[in-house]
Formats: C-alpha cells, sequence, structure tokens
C-alpha cells in the first residue's frame, strides 16, 4: 500500500574531476537508475476515525463499540518518474529505514505519472469490494441487507484489503457472531485479500513492521508467504502471525485474546 507518492530528496554534489576514470565513475553515480526509494508510510486505525470521519460506516444491521486498533500500513515511495542515482541507493543500502526495490515491482511500466495514480486508485476502490464481500461472507451477512462505506484518503494500492475485513468483522461480530477481536491490543498487517477471504502477498512489508512498531503496534499480521521478509528485521517486542485466510487472521486473534496458542512466523 503506496501512501501518496512523494520524492525522497538528498543533497546532490558534482565535483569536476580530471582524470577520465574518475570522471566516468562521477557520470555513472548521477546516472537515474531503474529503481524506487521506499520509507515507513503512515499507518491509520480502521477501527477510528484518523482521517477525521470514520474509517469504515455501517448501516442496515447492529455494529458494536469496538477497542483496540487494527491499524491498516503503507510505504511512501519516490515517484514513478522520480530519478534514482547510485548515491540514492548507496544511502539507502545502509539504512534500516530505507529500502532499494525495483520499479517495476512498484509500478506498472510504460505509464505515466497520472495513469499510475489512476491505477493505484482504482486497486484500492477493488480491494475495498474485495474486503467488504469476504468480511459479510465470512459472517453470513447478506450484502444487499449491510451497506458498508469505507473512506481512506490519499492511499492507493489493494494492500489494505486484509485490515479492512477485520475492522468490518470487528464492528459486526457484536451480535451472535463473536466479541472483540483486538483484546484492547494495538493490531497492525497488511495483505490483499479477495473476495473469497484468501489473502496475498504484498510488497514493503519489513519497512510496514516498521511504520507500525512506531506508531505503538506489538502484533503485526503478515501474508504467510512473506513471513521471511517480515522476520528479517522486525522490530523488537513484536509478534508475527501469518495469514492465509480471513478466517485464519481471525481466530489467531481471538486465540491471542484468550491467551491461546497463536500460528508464528
Amino acid at each position: 500500500m503506496l501512501s501518496r507518492l512523494s520524492r525522497l530528496s538528498r543533497p546532490r554534489v558534482l565535483a569536476v574531476c580530471a582524470l577520465p576514470v574518475a570522471s566516468l565513475l562521477a557520470v555513472a553515480a548521477l546516472a537515474p537508475l531503474p529503481f524506487t526509494v521506499a520509507q515507513p508510510g503512515q499507518t491509520t486505525n480502521v477501527l477510528g476515525t484518523d482521517t477525521g470521519k470514520p474509517v469504515i460506516t455501517i448501516s442496515g444491521a447492529p455494529v458494536r463499540q469496538t477497542q483496540g486498533q487494527l491499524r491498516m500500513t503503507t510505504i511512501v515511495a519516490t515517484g514513478p518518474s522520480a530519478e534514482v542515482d547510485l548515491g540514492d541507493v548507496a544511502d539507502a543500502w545502509v539504512r534500516r529505514d530505507r529500502a532499494v526495490l525495483p520499479r517495476d515491482s512498484v509500478y506498472p511500466s510504460g505509464r505515466s505519472d497520472e495513469e499510475i495514480e489512476e491505477h493505484n486508485t482504482a486497486e484500492m476502490l477493488k480491494s475495498q469490494n474485495s474486503a467488504v464481500d469476504a468480511a459479510l461472507g465470512y459472517l453470513g451477512k447478506d450484502p444487499a441487507k449491510v451497506k458498508v462505506t469505507l473512506h481512506l484518503a490519499d492511499v492507493g494500492g489493494p494492500s489494505a484489503g486484509l485490515l479492512f475485513s477485520l475492522g468490518i468483522v470487528d464492528k459486526l461480530a457484536g451480535d451472535g457472531a463473536g466479541g472483540d477481536l483486538t483484546g484492547g491490543r494495538n493490531i497492525a498487517g497488511t495483505g490483499t485479500i479477495g473476495a473469497d477471504g484468501r489473502v496475498g502477498a504484498v510488497g514493503g512489508v519489513a519497512l510496514k513492521t516498521q511504520a507500525a512498531a512506531r506508531d505503538g503496534a506489538t502484533v503485526f499480521l503478515v501474508p504467510r508467504a512473506e513471513c521471511a521478509v517480515a522476520a528479517e528485521q522486525l522490530p523488537e517486542g513484536m509478534t508475527l502471525i501469518p495469514v492465509t485466510e480471513l478466517s485464519d487472521a481471525v481466530s489467531s486473534l481471538r486465540a491471542l485474546q484468550k491467551g491461546g496458542d497463536v500460528p508464528r512466523c
């Protein structure tokens, strides 16, 4: 999930060298490279009103008062047309709060900045629709009787799907389908979701765990396929829980709340 795109700037120094080899190295250092530099982005509690209005609004069914937090996480990356040179890459390489990613792994190739922003917005809307379908399907609710509205500005991409679904389940689960999911904890995570509830992999999970820790989360839900990547730089004191489906995530959070055994990466 990408926050609104920004350019991570770095002071540039151009030295004039007399030696041809040094000149070539200087040119190479300033030449654009096909990479994107990313850093931890914002997190948003989908159960709350971080954006000035409720992230999740539900009508047509009883809604419970939730506790704790369910935080979707993002990364901030250099824009698709931003120039990233060797100095940017070297700087990011030695920092834990930066990552160098192939540009094509972050943005669709061959598109303008405007087209990419439209694509990311469309992916977010598609993710929201899938999240609603997955949550209502899990709870056995009739979509025709329950209106769910999701509001999250300045964020694009599909990787908040899992957290949207969990937020909907948490708000609707007070009518016999189970109680609070968080146990008052600050819980974060990432993952795409299909209408069938299957959780998919995303990018930048090591940066997202940093964002989650920065904003007080102690538990992080991660797509199972990305356990190893997330565990490489896991912030101290954070519990990393792998998930493959929405039902896994719900079961793990309920077990965690009751002090039972919880899968861990």
